[in-house]
């Protein structure tokens, strides 16, 4: 979403931007400059939305941008007072969105997310982008950074895990990033930091990797990192490898390649943008394996629900694709 801000602002920079955004998000993005946040904790029930319109009463906007497509967000459309209210297009505009927007983006043939997003600036007569994130880094989470990951060496961060969710399954064995993680020091002289919510199974993961690569001195923050010291984390490191999940993103918006690991998800559509030529896409495999089908007979977006579909992604190609970030690197 950053990007649309920054893209609207550069155009428009007289524009107000109020950005009604979760309590999590905001922890990551709520300093950005010239931008006006307003917290909707979700936690809170009904009495977020009361509180919401308590916070809008009184208030005229000039447009709203719909931009994310579920009923939450079609209540608090319903809060906004704006002439214009912009939402996706029928055919993306899912629970039921576009009955509470007056005017839709124009369709497009199976856009990445970023493109979709920034289809609605565009939709405003603004054509240049302005792909940069440029999130402050606040002094306590740089010297964070600092402390974790010494600066007399290069680091590669592993985040091993997506979110846990029923069928989701995008995590790659740890053994395997064991062995990429003994290659990436071995080869490289790199130091492995490995990253990741407080999840169980994140920290189980991670011990995983550890004890499956004893002769490495890893650091170990997974559960141990706000959302702003994940971003200085990442800003420091030299690569990130991880599948389909948000650090991935953090990592893009902190100018830092990535890895992406993809099997049960499409990157072209979810994977980090800046890093789309680094990553190992096995989507078209799996899809063909587990489901008899190609891309192009599938919706734009749909899973790949297999437990066995990410073991499609070989170790070999993870060592051969860190290679050719290194080589990026010095080049």
């Amino acid at each position: 979403m950053v990007p649309v801000i920054h893209s609207l602002r550069q155009a428009r920079p007289e524009c107000a931007v109020t950005w009604i955004i979760g309590r999590l998000e905001a922890s990551l993005v709520s300093d950005l400059p010239g931008v006006e946040f307003i917290i909707f904790d979700k936690a809170k029930g009904p009495a977020a939305f009361l509180e919401l319109r308590r916070r809008l009463r009184g208030r005229r906007f000039d447009v709203l941008l719909d931009m994310q497509v579920a009923m939450r967000a079609n209540l608090i459309s319903l809060l906004v007072d704006a002439p214009l209210k912009l939402g996706f297009d029928r055919a993306r505009a899912h629970d039921l969105q576009w009955l509470f927007t007056n005017r839709r983006i124009p369709a497009q043939i199976r856009p990445h997310v970023l493109d979709g997003f920034l289809a609605f600036v565009e939709t405003l007569g603004i054509a240049e982008r302005c792909l940069r994130w440029n999130l402050p880094v606040p002094q306590e989470a740089a010297a964070f950074a600092d402390k974790a990951l010494p600066p007399d060496r290069g680091w590669l961060a592993i985040n091993p895990c997506s979110s846990a969710r029923l069928l989701n399954w995008r995590n790659w064995p740890a053994e395997n990033y064991a062995r990429v993680a003994q290659y990436a020091a071995t080869r490289y002289n790199l130091g492995i930091v490995l990253t990741g919510g407080p999840a169980e199974q994140e920290r189980m993961t991670a011990q995983a990797i550890r004890a499956a690569a004893p002769r490495i001195d890893f650091v170990d923050l997974v559960g141990k990192t706000s959302l702003k010291q994940l971003l200085a984390v990442l800003g420091r490191s030299t690569a990130l490898i991880s599948p389909d999940t948000g650090p991935a993103h953090i990592a893009t918006a902190a100018d830092t390649p990535v890895i992406g690991l993809y099997a049960t998800s499409n990157p072209l559509r979810t994977g980090p943008y800046l890093s789309q030529h680094y990553v190992i896409n096995k989507y078209p495999e799996a899809l063909r394996k587990y489901s008899g089908k190609s891309v192009e007979e599938v919706r734009w977006g749909q899973r790949v629900r297999h437990p066995e579909a990410m073991s499609l992604i070989t170790v070999d190609e993870v060592i051969a694709m860190l290679d050719r970030v290194m080589a990026d690197l010095k080049n």
